[in-house]
């Protein structure tokens, strides 16, 4: 559960979140623009990306949680962080929500063909299976993560999809991950500990 102190300041959360606050809040949804206009709106019909947020102002404290899942605050400073609608819990007021096309390799991974990107300076909660572990990437170090247990992303990264389709996984020797993000550059990305609809392969 996410306890947020509220002295004025205005927030957006998910739809439906809000399970109790103290002192005086006002709720407003956003409907089907969510904060980004008609063209968003559009887009993330297109895209099939789906997310319904509200705002939150007052004085006080909001309680917001989503089915019993864990909770982590990611701090942005300037950069841009990449995360599965269903992953976003809230964010600062002042912050900008987008949609980020990924294109045909995202169907392949079950990701979709767009993500939720979110710009600015300000505080981003997002849901997780299980505590999420942050994993640093470095020029040195890339780094290569399931689908399923992806949560979000930020940095100076570059992603691209890794399959690992040989003789050993069409006899049903391989590893069963045949299908990995790979991370290029410098960043966090953000994993749970558990797969969302079990393993997928190709």
């Amino acid at each position: 559960m996410l306890a947020v102190d509220l002295g004025g300041e205005t927030i957006r959360a998910l739809n439906g979140s809000m399970v109790a606050y103290e002192g005086q809040m006002a709720f407003k949804r956003q409907g089907v623009t969510g904060g980004e206009g008609l063209r968003g709106a559009l887009k993330r019909k297109i895209a099939g990306e789906g997310m319904t947020l509200m705002e939150i102002n007052g004085q006080g404290t909001v309680y917001l949680a989503s089915e019993a899942t864990e909770v982590t605050l990611v701090q942005l400073t300037g950069d841009t962080l990449f995360v599965e609608s269903e992953s976003l819990l809230a964010l600062d007021g002042s912050l900008q929500t987008g949609v980020h096309f990924v294109g045909l390799r995202g169907m392949g991974t079950g990701q979709g063909l767009a993500t939720t990107k979110v710009d600015g300076h300000g505080t981003v909660a997002v849901l997780s299976d299980g505590p999420a572990i942050a994993l640093e990437v470095t020029p040195q170090t890339p780094l290569c993560v399931d689908p399923h247990a992806y949560v979000c992303h930020h940095g100076q990264l570059q992603q691209d999809v890794v399959t690992d389709v040989n003789w050993r996984t069409v006899i049903g020797q391989g590893s069963g991950e045949s299908v990995q993000f790979r991370y290029h550059g410098h960043g966090l990305v953000y994993v749970q500990p558990a797969e969302r609809g079990g393993i997928l392969e190709i």
